[in-house]
């Protein structure tokens, strides 16, 4: 299994920045790729960005030139970096892992963190 575990988020006013982090952790796995996906109240999850093992990046037009995201490979973690939030941004923040385990026989599956509040007032 994989565990992620999010930090980071939090109340912010617009304008404002916060930087989000994802560590992965167990046993017996490798990390395909990573990324944050977000839900705000009454809405779907959308993908706000993603990143593969090889560093190439996409993101959601809504946070483009305004998110980076970003991986340390050797701590299995991603962060996600938000400047120039907006209070369209408040949702709650999802770290996702497509992995491969032992256990699983090496098929890729996805894993979820629990979520973190993001909160940006006007």
């Amino acid at each position: 299994q994989v565990q992620l575990v999010e930090s980071g988020g939090g109340l912010v006013q617009a304008g404002g920045s916060l930087r989000l982090s994802c560590a992965a952790s167990g046993s017996n796995f490798r990390l395909d790729a990573m990324g944050w996906y977000r839900q705000a109240p009454e809405r779907q999850r959308e993908l706000v960005a993603d990143i593969t093992t090889g560093g190439s990046t996409s993101y959601a037009d809504s946070v483009k030139g305004r998110f980076t995201i970003a991986r340390d490979y050797g701590k299995d973690t991603v962060y996600l970096q938000m400047t120039s939030l907006k209070p369209e941004d408040t949702a709650i923040y999802y770290c996702n892992a497509q992995a491969r385990t032992r256990t699983t026989g090496w098929v890729k599956n996805d894993y979820w963190g629990q979520g973190t509040q993001v909160t940006v007032s006007s």
